[in-house]
């Protein structure tokens, strides 16, 4: 027992001591923190190189739209005068000959990998040739498949394969306040993206087309950018941007599109057969106000007033006389001239169909058979 004790205490005595000889020559031997030095390296260690979106930012959605977003450039020859050879003419107008080529710009967007492009139809209205610049820089002519005037749509095709189509959107589903992007080529200057957001839906009787359901947004738009897309945070495509009000020329922060919706009904109507078919009753409708419920002695707030019907037209067929107010077609209110124009067009030329009528106190329902819409006609 004391010699296990003497050699215990032996043992400490040089653990003591050898302790008190490293605090005393080697200090930094003890000393467990970590040194600058370490925490510099970590410091200036490589970072990840993997980079994340920065809150807020739409630059997913803008990559993926832009690619399928194409500037249109379009070239028409100049008129020639009937009497260009006239010699007397020329001499006090001139050589008519030596006239430039007008051109214009636009933009467009891809809707199918096998060629086809959205744009508006006044972009390319009259063009003798249709130039299409891709996102890559590859450039090629395009060709009309169709256009539709009363919506200022245009179908284009170009003979290329694989190309990188936009996602279409459920633009029925955008509320007033959502995010949106407008992309296009505004001025020639380039592709562009701006943003804004939903500012009104549903825009009627602008006088830009006959049929009009207009997305307005605030996202800005400028000569160049008809034709170009409108498109929501997730890159997908929610119209056809087409107009801006404006008393300068350029943006004032209140645009125009034409919902994906109709685009889409447009378009695959214009591929399919080469044109848009339209239903057409022949009536002259108006909106429904005190005054003219009065004079024609209606006792109804709701509806459109037909003030006039084209003789031996649809509607005249149907008995449809003035003075009667229009309620619903196909079961379908209507409320608004616009709401009866676009209803009526809808329907299928040659189908029967159901239109519920208030004649002064009486409401009733008659079947009318459509005609096929012409698009110089102005009447319903």
């Amino acid at each position: 027992m004391k010699k296990t004790w003497l050699l215990f205490s032996q043992t400490v005595t040089v653990l003591l001591a050898a302790y008190f000889v490293v605090a005393t020559l080697k200090p930094q031997w003890l000393d467990r923190k970590p040194r600058l030095s370490s925490v510099v390296s970590v410091l200036e260690a490589p970072q990840s190189s993997g980079s994340t979106t920065p809150v807020g930012s739409f630059r997913e959605a803008a990559h993926t739209a832009s690619a399928a977003v194409v500037s249109i450039s379009t070239s028409k020859a100049p008129v020639r005068s009937p009497h260009s050879r006239d010699p007397w003419f020329r001499f006090f107008f001139g050589d008519q000959e030596q006239q430039q080529q007008q051109s214009g710009l636009g933009s467009g967007v891809i809707v199918s990998p096998t060629g086809y492009l959205l744009t508006n139809n006044h972009v390319i209205e009259g063009a003798d040739e249709i130039e299409v610049t891709f996102n890559d820089g590859r450039r090629t002519k395009a060709r009309v498949i169709g256009t539709d005037p009363e919506t200022d749509l245009a179908v284009l095709k170009v003979d290329l394969d694989g190309l990188p189509a936009i996602t279409l959107g459920d633009s029925e589903a955008l509320q007033v306040g959502d995010q949106v992007l407008a992309i296009g080529n505004p001025f020639g200057v380039g592709k562009t993206v701006t943003s804004g957001i939903v500012s009104a839906l549903g825009r009627t009787q602008l006088g830009i087309n006959t049929f009009e359901n207009f997305i307005q947004t605030d996202a800005a738009i400028n000569p160049g950018n008809s034709g170009g897309a409108l498109v929501d945070v997730n890159g997908h495509l929610m119209g056809i941007n087409t107009a801006i009000y404006s008393r300068s020329g350029g943006s004032m922060g209140i645009g125009f599109a034409i919902p994906t919706s109709t685009a889409k009904s447009v378009m695959e109507a214009i591929v399919q057969d080469g044109q848009v078919t339209r239903g057409w009753i022949g009536v002259e409708p108006q909106e429904l106000n005190p005054e003219l419920a009065e004079a024609f002695g209606v006792n109804t707030r709701s509806g459109v007033i037909i003030t006039g019907v084209m003789q031996n037209g649809p509607a005249a067929q149907a008995g449809l006389r003035p003075g009667d107010v229009i309620r619903a077609v196909n079961g379908k209110a209507v409320s608004t001239v616009p709401e009866l124009l676009s209803t009526v067009a809808a329907l299928k030329p040659g189908d029967t169909a159901e239109l519920r009528v208030i004649r002064r106190q009486e409401e009733s329902t008659l079947k009318i058979i459509p005609g096929r819409r012409n698009a110089m006609r102005r009447r319903e």
